[in-house]
């Protein structure tokens, strides 16, 4: 049997920046609910969809369906971080990763930063979904910078990633 791809997987993939701290918090909530092998602490998954709310906050849609997104906290100086970052199951490898990173990296070159970092479970721990986001990370673009064994705890250690982008030099942090 020839399935054909519903309308949904055969659209682009669309960014757009969502302002409403209402539909931020829901959109973020509705995602990382849906990814619980990444995002399975409760009060971290409880923290994201507060602070995102501040955010600049990037939504992915498919066929008019939300299907990802990012926040990103800006640091001043150089750097702007991908704070948080989900797409729903079904949607990956299916470019909308790759469409919210272009476009956080489009918002920091905007903004003079010349480093988009993004903080993920380093390979000390044994997750396959996290070896598969350092990944999706390297394969756009980032590197490996600093791991912070303590961060998020001993069970959790954290890997810093950035990475590099044309421009100007930038401003120290203030």
């Amino acid at each position: 049997m020839n399935r054909q791809p519903s309308q949904s997987s055969r659209s682009p993939v669309t960014i757009r920046r969502a302002v409403d701290p209402a539909e931020k918090r829901a959109v973020c909530q509705r995602i990382l609910r849906d990814l619980p092998e990444w995002f399975g602490i409760e009060q971290a998954v409880l923290d994201y969809i507060e602070d995102t709310a501040a955010m600049t906050f990037l939504v992915a849609e498919r066929g008019g369906q939300v299907v990802g997104f990012a926040a990103l906290k800006d640091h001043g100086g150089c750097a702007l971080e991908i704070y948080v970052m989900g797409v729903v199951r079904t949607f990956h490898r299916q470019g909308a990763g790759r469409r919210l990173v272009e476009a956080a990296a489009a918002e920091a070159m905007a903004l003079g930063r010349r480093l988009l970092t993004v903080k993920t479970l380093s390979p000390r721990h044994p997750s396959p979904e996290y070896a598969a986001t350092r990944a999706f990370y390297a394969a756009v673009g980032f590197q490996p910078v600093e791991e912070f064994p303590t961060l998020w705890g001993e069970a959790n250690p954290c890997l810093l990633m950035a990475r590099i982008l044309p421009g100007k030099s930038c401003a120290p942090a203030t």
